[in-house]
């Protein structure tokens, strides 16, 4: 009889987890892509965090190249992503998928990019750097090669004949490493830098004039989804579609992450800490 007994109480905890799992699972999966750039990285588990903890889904986060991120939205085989920078720097990713995905329009306003140096550095423009480019040790830092700011540097090299200079291709990390090392020693250094990121906010930095405009005016970061989201998942749709925030706002959560905070710890601690905001896209 005991054992029996037993065997009825495992059996019931079975069910019970199984039924509990199930239900947590019920709404289903969303799939979302980014680039891991802390801007993105930021938004992506903001996101990420809203749709488990408040509406109940289990959300798949994957990092990838840019121009693969188009193409999983492009194919449909993920369902969105929160890291579209246009009008200008993913403006060729967009021209080739433009009528197989959804614009839901910007979730933050503000952003930019360009060249990127420290304020001790005496120059202005980028049309002045040939002339100190051994300062620079004829080197641009990149990030990885997939990147829009790095086609539109490789255009910026050519159009202002930066015959002394080279693109290295690295990462994000590796590239605001090698500008904390640059700045302690006060050494100059040039990288390609964007508008939200974190390390404005740890160093004085300027963005180097663009006569030329290769680098566009301000940008958006907006929200680009599959087709038929709205149909297959209305509710995530309508969040995605509603999700906005400011520079200031992504800024925190970059900061904490730059701090060494875990990506999604932080966006739980940020949905808690402004439940304001978060009502508003869940309306």
């Amino acid at each position: 009889m005991k054992k029996i007994g037993l065997a009825v109480i495992i059996l019931a905890l079975v069910l019970t987890m199984g039924f509990f799992s199930n239900a947590s699972a019920a709404k289903g999966e969303v799939e979302l892509v980014y680039v891991e750039w802390s801007c993105a990285t930021a938004s992506v588990n903001v996101v990420k965090a809203v749709l488990q903890e408040k509406l109940g889904y289990t959300v798949e986060i994957t990092p990838v190249s840019a121009a693969a991120m188009w193409q999983a939205i492009g194919s449909g085989d993920v369902d969105g992503m929160t890291t579209a920078w246009l009008p200008v720097t993913h403006a060729h990713y967009m021209a080739k998928v433009k009528d197989k995905v959804v614009d839901l329009g910007s979730n933050c306003e503000g952003a930019g990019i360009g060249l990127v140096v420290p304020t001790y550095v005496t120059i202005d423009s980028i049309a002045e750097m040939n002339g100190v480019a051994d300062k620079f040790d004829g080197k641009i830092i990149g990030i990885d090669p997939g990147a829009g700011i790095m086609s539109k540097t490789e255009e910026a090299i050519e159009d202002y004949g930066l015959t002394k200079f080279e693109l290295m291709e690295s990462t994000g990390a590796i590239m605001t490493a090698v500008l904390k090392d640059k700045i302690k020693k006060k050494e100059w250094v040039v990288v390609t830098g964007w508008t939200p990121h974190w390390m404005f906010a740890r160093w004085d930095l300027k963005y180097l004039k663009d006569p030329k405009g290769i680098y566009g005016g301000t940008e958006e970061i907006r929200t680009i989804v599959r087709k038929g989201l709205d149909k297959d998942m209305p509710e995530v749709y309508r969040f995605l579609d509603a999700f906005h925030w400011n520079l200031a706002e992504i800024g925190q959560v970059m900061g904490w992450n730059a701090d060494g905070a875990e990506p999604y710890e932080s966006a739980k601690r940020w949905i808690k800490e402004n439940p304001d905001r978060v009502n508003e896209w869940l309306k």
